[in-house]
């Protein structure tokens, strides 16, 4: 049986925003810890966040900024959420950042149904989400949107089927996609476990691994470079 790495790498480029946005208007965001960029501006909330990537899309001619998957970061030191206890805490981002403008059009990139979807609520959570189910060559696999609109799950069903190209959900604003600037938090999950509408998108130094083998490159499938 082929790895789900194997299979992602062979399926064709795909799209997950607008395809009105071109790759061509795509530009990479690094928002690791040494983006010194960043850590001059040190916006402190969504406004002024959002402030930064506008500057920064219009600065290289650009609708999306994208990155984002193992970046070790600052941006979660504001939410206990990331904080476990005794753990270290958990500072590395596991998916893909799409960033954008609120009510950009998230696109279904291959065939599946609705697994779960949920509203996580508060500081740094993912706010309004959408997790489907796929299966290629009997490999089950599953895709997590964070940060939706709340009319992205408005009107959605478990079992909801959506082929490649759909349209899906869209960017939900700060007020309810866990006061981030507008974006999407697109990430593969390999085994999902027993999770519903949820699913840990940054883990600690410690666990670096398992989800590196559990949630690999979501640019395997997408191809932006």
């Amino acid at each position: 049986m082929k790895s789900l790495v194997s299979i992602l790498k062979a399926l064709p480029p795909t799209r997950v925003i607008d395809t009105n946005i071109d790759f061509s208007k795509y530009i990479p965001l690094d928002l690791s810890v040494t983006n010194k960029d960043l850590a001059v501006n040190k916006p402190l909330d969504a406004a002024q966040f959002e402030d930064f990537i506008s500057k920064y899309l219009d600065k290289n001619n650009a609708e999306i900024a994208f990155g984002g998957y193992i970046e070790g970061r600052n941006l979660y030191k504001r939410s206990t959420i990331f904080k476990d206890g005794s753990n270290p805490e958990r500072n590395i981002h596991i998916g893909l950042d799409l960033w954008g403008k609120a009510g950009t059009i998230i696109l279904a990139p291959l065939d599946g149904k609705v697994h779960s979807f949920k509203n996580n609520p508060g500081l740094g959570d993912y706010g309004p989400t959408i997790i489907l189910e796929h299966e290629i060559e009997n490999e089950k696999f599953y895709t997590l949107y964070g940060h939706l609109s709340l009319e992205s799950i408005e009107n959605l069903t478990v079992g909801a089927v959506f082929k490649k190209g759909e349209s899906l959900a869209t960017f939900g604003n700060s007020e309810i996609n866990g006061d981030y600037a507008p974006h999407l938090h697109f990430q593969i999950i390999n085994n999902i476990e027993n999770y519903q509408g949820d699913y840990p998108g940054v883990c600690n130094i410690n666990d670096l691994n398992f989800y590196i083998e559990n949630c690999p490159d979501p640019n395997l499938l997408l191809k932006i470079t």
